[in-house]
């Protein structure tokens, strides 16, 4: 028995130890291996998002900015096709990182458990959340590109600040990928995500200067869509588009990154409640 106990002693002392990690520490090489597993599942099925990501504004061009735009001719000091074209690339941003932050994270969730097989790795929940959110701003950063592509191809004159788009729908679409993470969190059901869909998504974008001026709308109409996330995204795009204003696009950016804030916040704090507590 001793020497069992000696050897037994001997093993553990000869065992590496390895570095204890400090609790509740954010660490990136987590966030890298979702990154690479997320990139992973896409290598299977760009094709058809892809195709959505393309094919979608290319329609709400034809049909607003020649169809709509034949009729209203210019638009705060725009033609229809430049005021819309680039209002599409922010409805763009919010439907390819809200949709995917919204639904698929709910079906991994529920569904498919992805996210309990995860936890059970050296994967913290906030490592988890900001990584899933990251791919989806990227997508979103650039698939944001593509109406303003097509709008270019349809006479947008191109602009060297243009090269500020990815960077602005990345931003925003971390944030609306947030935004969809917390609320798929919220919902008891798949079926009530149609409260969301028809009763949020849908307001967020008509009323974000996409289609018209929020100028034009009425007093208490105009503070709301100031209050919108996307409307700054929208404001961003057009300045990046058009011509920079330092000062007002500085308080879009804060504005964005304070959205991303609370819905980083937010969507933690829903995740654990849901996957730990």
């Amino acid at each position: 028995m001793t020497g069992l106990a000696d050897r037994t002693e001997t093993t553990e002392t000869a065992r590496p130890r390895q570095a204890a990690v400090p609790p509740g520490r954010f660490e990136l090489a987590p966030i890298a291996a979702v990154l690479a597993r997320e990139w992973a599942l896409y290598r299977r099925s760009w094709q058809p998002t892809t195709f959505a990501a393309l094919v979608e504004p290319l329609i709400f061009l034809l049909a607003f900015g020649f169809g709509l735009g034949s009729l209203v001719g210019a638009v705060a000091g725009y033609t229809y096709i430049e005021f819309i074209g680039t209002g599409i690339v922010a409805m763009s941003v919010l439907f390819t990182s809200m949709f995917p932050g919204l639904i698929d994270t709910y079906v991994r969730r529920v569904f498919q458990h992805t996210y309990d097989g995860m936890l059970a790795t050296p994967v913290d929940l906030r490592e988890l959340v900001t990584a899933e959110a990251s791919w989806i701003a990227l997508k979103a950063g650039v698939y944001g590109c593509a109406p303003l592509l097509v709008a270019m191809a349809f006479g947008l004159p191109p602009a060297p600040t243009m090269l500020f788009v990815p960077l602005i729908a990345c931003l925003t679409g971390f944030g609306f990928a947030l935004a969809g993470i917390w609320m798929s969190a919220l919902v008891p059901s798949i079926k009530t995500m149609d409260y969301i869909i028809s009763g949020l998504i849908t307001p967020l974008f008509l009323i974000a200067g996409t289609f018209f001026p929020v100028d034009t709308l009425p007093a208490w109409a105009q503070v709301l869509a100031k209050v919108n996330p996307l409307y700054h995204c929208v404001e961003l795009v057009r300045d990046a588009a058009f011509g920079m204003e330092p000062a007002a696009d500085l308080g879009h950016v804060a504005v964005l990154l304070v959205f991303v804030a609370v819905m980083w916040c937010l969507a933690v704090f829903q995740m654990r409640r849901r996957l730990i507590d």
